[in-house]
Order: C-alpha cells, then structure tokens, then sequence
C-alpha cells in the first residue's frame, strides 16, 4: 500500500505585521491619553479658582468686586474672566477688569454696624494706640482690637498685666454696650515655648485667649453666650517672624467684633 506524500506545511512570513499592527493601536492610544491629559479644562479651572475666592473672601483676607462672571459650561472659560468690576454688568462695554493688587493694597470697609464702635474704641484706648499697644484694623469678618502682647501680658504668660486692666476695662465698657459677638483669639511668634505653665505655643495662645474671657465674664459682666475663644499659636502671623520687630506684633490677643449676619453677608458681595 502506498504511503500519501506529507505535503509540507506553509510557513508566513508575514505573522509579525499582526504584532506591529497591535503595537502601533497601542501606541496610538498611549499618545492619545497622553494629548488629552496636558489639556487643561478651563472651565474647571475656573470653578475652582473662584471657589477659592469666595472661601478667602469669607475669611476676609481678599477684598473682592462687586460682581463675579459666571461659570459657563458649555464654553471654556477664560481666567482673565474669573473677576470683574461694576456692579453686574458682566463684560459688555461698561465692563471693566480688576487689578488684584490695587485690591490688596486697599483696606477693606468697616462693616456697618461697627464704624462707630471703632472710632469709640479709637477715642477710648488712645493712649494704647499712640504707644503702640493696640492696633485697630477692620476686616470683612469684623473689626479688629489686637492687644500687643508688650502692653498686656508678661513673656511667656497668660496673666495679664496689672498696668493694662484700665485698657481691658475701656474695652469691656464699648464691648458691653454692643450686641455683637465676639472673639478671641491668642497668637504666638514662632520661638518655641516650655516652661513649668505651658509644653507648647499652642497652650500659650489658648490660654491668654480664655483668660481674656474669663475677665469679661467675671469682671465686666459681658454675656458668655457672645463670646468664643481660640488659640492660633505661631501659624496666623501678621508679621514676618524672621525680624524681632516682626515677632513682637506677632505676640498678640485679638479681639474680633464680629459683623451681624446681614452686614457680613452684604459686604462679602462687594
């Protein structure tokens, strides 16, 4: 019987153009994702930069225009867009562009329940002042009574000086006759602190801010629902702490008037 020849079985020589073809796709796709990632999307871009205006605004360390452009999501939006002036009349002719640091350079208005609570605490603690142991400023949150640590407290302590209650007790009677709340807020350089009273700056700032309560309290008779207290030790500087002038306004108690709701709802739309 005859045996059936073996046909030789057909080599390609093609095969690899299947795994260039593969290879290629592939590297089509990664260049894709690659193009479509560098892409910035203006439009969330946008949204969170005036996110966070509104949030720094509302912590009154922004003063911002009367009027912001609103977010547009069909359309990319332009970042010379996020922040105009005039009140609500967007970018049509009458529109104009801000100047961010004009704005910044421009103290912000004292609310206005609290413009004449400032010039009496001008009038009142006068002597402070021209000495340079009070410090009057007004924010978009309230009015500022910042206490130099050198006119009201001992380094390092959280007893008041006997030669400052007269201060404390003029501003206790301004306070008093008020119905705004109000908060205190204890401050620090950036020296670190340890000694028998207090392990940290921490403990410093809180406990000169509570010991400030405690004598509104107890010896003014101020409501203790108006007042709150907090401890920021070294991380709210109003200076820089790399000079000793710097760190000496730093060691510091302020006194937030706060604006009533309406106000500070009203001022944080101009």
């Amino acid at each position: 019987m005859s045996r059936r020849r073996k046909t030789p079985d057909h080599i390609n020589h093609d095969r690899w153009l299947v795994s260039y073809a593969d290879f290629i796709t592939l590297l089509f796709a990664f260049f894709v994702v690659l193009f479509s990632s560098s892409q910035v999307d203006k439009r969330k871009v946008g949204k969170v930069s005036v996110a966070m205006q509104e949030a720094f605004q509302q912590m009154g360390i922004f003063q911002t225009a009367n009027s912001r452009a609103p977010i547009v999501t069909t359309d990319p939006l332009p970042a010379a867009n996020l922040q105009l002036i005039e009140d609500g009349k967007g970018t049509s002719g009458q529109g104009k562009m801000s100047a961010p640091l004009d704005k910044l350079t421009t103290p912000p208005p004292v609310p206005k329940d609290l413009g004449a609570v400032q010039k009496e605490l001008a009038g009142a603690l006068a002597p402070e002042i021209a000495r340079h142991e009070v410090v009057l400023r007004a924010t978009r949150e309230g009015l500022v009574i910042s206490l130099q640590e050198m006119g009201f407290f001992e380094s390092g302590s959280a007893e008041l000086r006997a030669n400052s209650e007269a201060a404390v007790a003029r501003i206790a009677g301004v306070l008093s006759a008020q119905t705004n709340n109000v908060r205190i807020e204890g401050h620090t350089d950036n020296v670190p602190i340890h000694n028998s009273q207090f392990a940290s700056n921490w403990e410093l700032s809180t406990a000169r801010a509570t010991e400030m309560i405690r004598l509104f309290i107890t010896r003014y008779n101020l409501p203790a629902t108006r007042l709150s207290a907090a401890g920021y030790a070294e991380f709210h500087p109003a200076a820089s702490n790399d000079t000793v002038e710097g760190r000496a306004r730093n060691r510091r108690v302020d006194i937030v008037v706060l604006a009533s709701a309406p106000d500070r709802l009203e001022t944080n739309r101009q």
